[in-house]
């Protein structure tokens, strides 16, 4: 017997079937939900209802059907679909074109209804692919509209609405009226109001003259929020058809009880112990940012120098601030992956049910699983299937931990992969750590960003670091720089602030420089001398290369092996928590302690040595090293951190930005000899050598591009050859004209992006020997989740040596998620490209 039930997917599992109207309308209803945040319900549920239009069309059921071996009945014996035609079916223009023929005659002669339109479809025909697509394209044609425009041969819209569900037809109609133009344009109206004015000033000399590059920058931004809240409703819906149990689990609706940790934080602090001066300046710290958690929203700054206290003192605002504004997250961004499991534990510990007798948390009770959520690894592949969509993490949680480099490549970076994360963003309190970090070619892009989730997103943001960047007064302002909030700095003004490092004062930087640099012997050697008078020595370098023949030097020179210790990001986060705690136990019952680590212990971990020796850096690194000394107070009088320039090869060109830290840190070093500069005064003066010297770096310059800087791809696109748009423009309202797909192409936060990889350590066996098994969706989830804390990250290179030793092994085939074979993973250096026990180092 003939069916018109027209599938959208079919379950893996039992083959149960889900029809598309079905799948339409609870998308709708979630990405309803997801877009209320920014007052765009109406804008959310269109979107939702017509992203997957096209699969009204034969073509497209015949492929669902042949693809899940299933009977195809033709519902019109007609059409004459050619049976053998084995092209992937368009499924995404249909809704874009239906969306943007509709609304384009709403202020047709404004332009109001185009505009909206083309956002709105954009969305829509991107849902699939590579993430948003081009407006213009490198060679200056107008994509988008190409693409809008497509034959109905090919897009089969005429057929979907032939075919669609009466309810779907009637719901669209409702939606995309005049109500949903206002809607949109009240949101639109505080970005597009200065474009309009000008243009119409301007209009009669016959060109635009006037830049909006800030403007449209803020377009591209809601365009993306959108997106977001459309990737994130449809992967959550095809999730719960093929896993319906966690549909239960979900919390789009449910707001968190703020009040509920808050008490419990409350509880936390009031039992620590004041044991020295520095305890009582940590909680005068808390207590500022409790103060000041009642402010309006907006972006603010914590300046308190290492060992201040700041993750739980900027949570304690978080949580007020959370709760006064009625905000539905709070983010942490970390600068690395290594530190997010530290600093997620420290928050776990607060609420967790299960407490160990170590004082960890479990990770696995209720309360953990409700509240926090560490997403720092890249464990999901690149290239994923509709499977692997499913098992993306989207962030519905309370509190959220992950790095820098997620939230750039979120907002800029290509795929959807990211773009589901966008939309937590908004109406959240979003906490940088560590904010000197940001890389420099990303700074106008980061700015804009954030000043559009401050001013449009319903969020706030707190830059939390010793060494504040100053993103608030840049060298070339008009391509964006951070809009303060009034009374910005939570600490106090700058004789405040002076008052306040001068009271955390705990170390002296002593600058040894030598003629050619430090040799390896002669850095182990006064490495030796200091840990004899001090017993426990930290020594940070700048390579793996060094940390490895310091730590060779010491074994040759009989330290004991129980006392030695070699730490970097070649060894899992599991092995490294399992050394700390091993370092904090010798270091707590007196014994000596020699660590050789990388710069992975600068930030966010909770250790305190008598003596520190950095190899020269950036003068941020230098006071992040600083602040693993003498961390609390313990010491009478000050401890001693001693900077070496350490003989150092190919740096400049290996390492660049490390390079130039050396060069403006070394010139500090000399014109404040004498003086403390860990004081904000010479850091600012730093970042005038190092940051703001560099101007031109700052918007992301593309290579072999004749075109501009992405932050140009991703607003007015001037440098394009298309720019006459804005001397041919016949309305005032402007359209899209990013180069989306383009910018996510070529956009890396980082200029050797890493693989993750799951290594045979500890549990991380076990993990590997299970994800090895049957592919059980729902349990891979969880078991991926895990994975993070058993995986390291491989730059290119060593990921291709490795492949050529035959290291490297998938989970499943296809899946794209790798694991290390047995013999390539050391106790001492972790993940070894020999099958031997010294492995061959790289300079990353």
């Amino acid at each position: 017997m003939k069916t018109k039930t027209f599938i959208a997917h079919i379950r893996k599992t039992d083959k149960a079937e889900q029809s598309v109207a079905i799948h339409l309308t609870e998308t709708a209803a979630i990405a309803r939900e997801l877009a209320t945040k920014l007052d765009l319900p109406e804008a959310g549920e269109l979107l939702g209802l017509m992203h997957d239009f096209g699969k009204y069309s034969k073509k497209f059921q015949k492929r669902i059907h042949k693809n899940n071996g299933l009977e195809f009945y033709d519902f019109d014996e007609d059409a004459g679909t050619d049976d053998h035609d084995t092209n992937k079916p368009d499924h995404s223009t249909a809704g874009a074109q239906w969306i943007y023929r509709r609304l384009k005659k709403f202020g047709a002669q404004n332009g109001i209804g185009e505009l909206v339109g083309q956002i709105l479809g954009l969305c829509i025909a991107s849902h699939h692919g590579v993430g948003l697509i081009d407006c213009l394209n490198s060679e200056g044609e107008a994509v988008w509209l190409k693409r809008f425009q497509r034959d109905d041969v090919l897009t089969h819209l005429a057929e979907c609405e032939q075919n669609a569900d009466e309810t779907i037809k009637r719901q669209a109609d409702g939606l995309a009226d005049k109500a949903l133009i206002d809607q949109v344009m009240n949101v639109l109206k505080p970005i597009v109001r200065p474009m309009v004015d000008s243009f119409q000033k301007e209009r009669p000399a016959g060109k635009i003259k006037t830049s909006h590059k800030i403007e449209e920058f803020y377009l591209g931004c809601l365009t993306r929020f959108l997106f977001s809240c459309l990737i994130d409703a449809d992967r959550i819906n095809s999730a719960d058809f093929e896993r319906e149990a966690q549909k239960d689990l979900r919390r789009l609706t449910q707001k968190p009880n703020w009040q509920e940790v808050i008490e419990k934080l409350e509880i936390h602090l009031a039992d620590f112990e004041i044991r020295y001066p520095i305890d009582q300046i940590r909680r005068d710290i808390s207590d500022a940012c409790l103060q000041r958690a009642a402010d309006p929203q907006g972006i603010y700054t914590l300046s308190v120098p290492t060992g201040g206290g700041k993750t739980l003192a900027s949570l304690r605002y978080a949580l007020h601030h959370a709760q006064k504004h009625n905000l539905d997250r709070i983010i942490y961004i970390i600068p690395y992956t290594s530190i997010i499991d530290q600093n997620a534990e420290s928050v776990r510990k607060i609420y967790c049910l299960n407490p160990k007798d170590n004082g960890d948390s479990c990770r696995v009770c209720s309360e953990c699983q409700k509240w926090v959520l560490e997403h720092h690894s890249n464990l999901e592949p690149e290239k994923q299937n509709w499977q692997d969509k499913l098992l993306s993490e989207n962030w519905d949680k309370p509190i959220v931990f992950t790095t820098m480099v997620q939230f750039l490549d979120a907002w800029f970076g290509g795929g959807t992969r990211g773009a589901r994360h966008i939309h937590p963003m908004t109406k959240s309190v979003l906490i940088f750590d560590e904010i000197q970090t940001l890389p420099v070619k990303c700074v106008h892009l980061f700015c804009n960003t954030l000043n559009w989730l401050a001013k449009f997103g319903k969020s706030s943001a707190i830059l939390c670091t010793a060494t504040q960047p100053l993103l608030n007064k840049l060298p070339k302002s008009e391509f964006g720089e951070l809009k303060l909030a009034e009374n910005a700095e939570i600490m106090g003004d700058e004789q405040e602030k002076r008052k306040l490092f001068d009271d955390l004062s705990r170390v002296e930087i002593l600058y040894q420089p030598k003629a050619g640099g430090w040799s390896v012997e002669e850095a182990g050697g006064f490495l030796l001398e200091q840990y004899q008078a001090f017993s426990s020595c930290l020594f940070i370098v700048n390579t793996k290369e060094w940390a490895k023949d310091l730590y060779q030097y010491c074994q040759k020179q009989n330290v004991s092996s129980e006392a030695l210790f070699h730490l970097s990001t070649n060894q899992c986060s599991a092995h490294r928590k399992i050394i700390f705690d091993e370092i904090k136990g010798r270091l707590k019952n007196k014994q000596p302690v020699i660590c050789i680590s990388t710069q992975l212990i600068e930030a966010g971990v909770d250790i305190s040595m008598a003596c520190v020796i950095r190899a020269l850096g950036g003068l941020d690194s230098i006071a992040q090293a600083a602040g693993r000394c003498n961390r609390h107070g313990e010491k009478e009088g000050k401890g001693q951190v001693y900077v070496l320039n350490l003989q150092e090869t190919n740096l400049a060109r290996i390492l660049p930005d490390i390079y130039q830290g050396q060069v403006h840190a070394e010139r500090i070093l000399r014109e404040f000899a004498g003086q403390d500069i860990l004081q904000p005064t010479a850091m600012q003066r730093y970042f005038q050598y190092y940051f703001y010297n560099r101007s031109g770096e700052m918007s992301y310059a593309v290579k072999d591009s004749a075109s501009g800087s992405l932050l140009d791809w991703l607003s007015d696109n001037s440098s394009n050859v298309y720019a006459a748009k804005n001397n041919r423009r016949s309305k005032p309202f402007p359209l899209l004209m990013q180069s989306f797909k383009s910018a996510g192409q070529a956009f890396q936060a980082i200029d050797a992006p890493t693989r993750a990889l799951i290594v045979p350590y500890g549990e991380g066996r076990e993990l590997i020997a299970s994800l090895c098994g049957e592919w059980e969706p729902k349990k891979m989830y969880c078991k991926l989740a895990k994975a993070q804390r058993y995986s390291v990250n491989v730059f290119p290179n060593v990921w291709k040596q490795l492949e050529a030793q035959q290291a490297l092994q998938e989970v499943q085939a296809g899946s794209g998620i790798y694991y290390l074979k047995d013999g390539h993973y050391t106790d001492e250096y972790g993940l070894s490209v020999d099958k031997v026990g010294i492995m061959p180092t790289y300079n990353f």
